[in-house]
């Protein structure tokens, strides 16, 4: 049995340091974005329930809903968001899946939510685009480390 320097035994691939530390830093940066921008979407929730003066309005836009039923659709989906991007802190591939599945769905809901309040939903846009991209790079990086 003949080991080399690092430790590992002959035959064996030893894996590099920086390579983990890039998988679980685009892992924990995706998981932090997770429960930041469902914070960010419970909050968008809260204020569209608790008030419909908060927002503007506008007028013949292609997805007309009312300010309350956005409210509970906001409130709703940053909840579990914000729990799944605390599973997504414990590496599980199928936090993964279900990170960008999420993600997408806040991107579809942000966009439908530009006219009741543009900068808030354009910022949600693309924090939920940086969620997609972390979680889709980690998946990259982890299939060539084997891990």
């Amino acid at each position: 049995m003949v080991t080399h320097a690092s430790g590992a035994h002959a035959g064996t691939v030893a894996r590099s340091p920086s390579r983990s530390m890039m998988v679980s830093g685009w892992t924990m940066l995706a998981s932090v974005l997770m429960i930041f921008g469902g914070l960010l979407a419970v909050a968008t929730g809260v204020a569209a329930l608790g008030e419909d003066a908060v927002f503007a309005s506008t007028q013949d836009y292609a997805f007309e809903y009312s300010l309350t039923g956005w409210g509970w659709i906001h409130l709703t989906l940053g909840a579990v968001i914000v729990v799944a991007g605390l599973a997504l802190t414990t590496g599980a591939m199928w936090a993964r899946v279900v990170g960008i599945t999420l993600a997408g769905l806040g991107m579809l809901a942000n966009f439908m939510w530009l006219p009741h309040s543009p900068v808030w939903a354009v910022i949600l846009l693309a924090i939920d685009v940086f969620i997609i991209w972390a979680l889709c790079a980690g998946m990259g990086s982890r299939s060539r480390t084997g891990t």
